[in-house]
């Protein structure tokens, strides 16, 4: 049970990470606009919850089209800050972003109290380490069959948590835990970012990473299967642009040029993109008629949480 209870914490913690596709898993574009490609050939899901928000109780695929204009109208009210009737690219920029903050704060929130033992408002190192791993340590993980990866996960979490930790106390303040949870959010953290990832893709331990390697984090062949496309543009971007200095690995600058995109400002591009999509007379500004009529692109976007629709007192649509 205790182990159930340990695979369970650790989980939660890299629950993003695993939820995307695995080509895009690697890639830190600060809080995630969505868990879904960016793909409207296929659905407009992405940007249903880039326009929306991912983190709801309820959705509107649970709202009859009479609640879901009227649920739209009112978050289209608080998107149009400076009351005109009309909802600029800036404006819509900062309400993605404001939707990405605040997944963040939610996330950091969630876990709080289970670690925040003796509700001082701060969590200590010595806190963390007993909810997540306190059984196993009185036995030196013992009983555990695979006894290093787990002793592995406690020191790579200690070494997360004093990079966290900037005042070096051993306690986490909510700064500091935000940072220790969601580290490609801060530029002190980007060099822990870029460690661990090198030890997780860096199967032979020479401190580079092969193109197998690359290959390998993302795909594993099965017998009889040809490599899909995508496998092959991989390799293709591994060799062309990743790869920069082209000597057939990958060193830490150049893993971390391609992990931390930071002059990529995805809030920004997927703002320009449901202008693209839904502002019919390309004023370049959104008014509610106009996002009315493409209701069942909006219903995937982040500017509704991907269609989830919360009812709270913090934050009520």
């Amino acid at each position: 049970m205790r182990l159930l209870k340990l695979l369970a914490l650790v989980c939660t913690m890299f629950v993003v990470a695993l939820a995307v596709p695995a080509q895009e898993k690697r890639i830190h574009h600060h809080a995630d606009l969505s868990d879904h490609i960016h793909n409207d050939d296929n659905s407009f899901q992405y940007d249903h919850e880039a326009f929306l928000g991912k983190e709801e109780a309820k959705t509107f695929d649970q709202l009859t089209p009479e609640e879901s204009k009227d649920k739209l109208a009112k978050i289209v009210d608080r998107i149009d800050t400076d009351k005109n009737g009309y909802v600029s690219h800036a404006e819509l920029h900062n309400w993605i972003k404001h939707r990405q903050r605040r997944y963040i704060e939610e996330n950091v929130n969630k876990h709080w109290d289970d670690y925040d033992k003796n509700k001082d408002n701060m969590i200590a190192w010595e806190e963390y380490k007993n909810t997540t791993y306190g059984y196993y340590l009185d036995e030196e993980f013992d009983d555990i069959e695979d006894k290093a990866t787990y002793k592995s996960m406690l020191s790579r979490d200690e070494r997360r948590f004093k990079s966290a930790d900037r005042d070096g106390d051993g306690i986490a303040k909510h700064e500091e835990f935000t940072a220790f949870l969601h580290p490609e959010e801060f530029d002190h953290m980007k060099d822990v970012v870029v460690q661990e990832t090198m030890e997780d893709i860096d199967k032979d331990g020479d401190g580079k990473v092969s193109i197998d390697e690359y290959i390998g984090d993302m795909y594993t062949m099965e017998n009889g299967e040809s490599e899909p496309d995508w496998v092959q543009t991989e390799r293709k971007h591994f060799l062309e642009f990743r790869d920069s200095n082209k000597d057939g690995y990958l060193d830490a600058v150049e893993v971390a040029t391609w992990i931390l995109p930071g002059e990529v400002d995805h809030a920004d591009n997927e703002a320009k993109h449901l202008i693209h999509e839904t502002d019919t007379d390309k004023d370049g500004q959104l008014t509610l008629s106009e996002l009315l009529a493409k209701m069942d692109y909006v219903k995937t976007s982040t500017i509704t949480d991907y269609g989830a629709m919360r009812m709270d007192g913090h934050d009520e649509l």
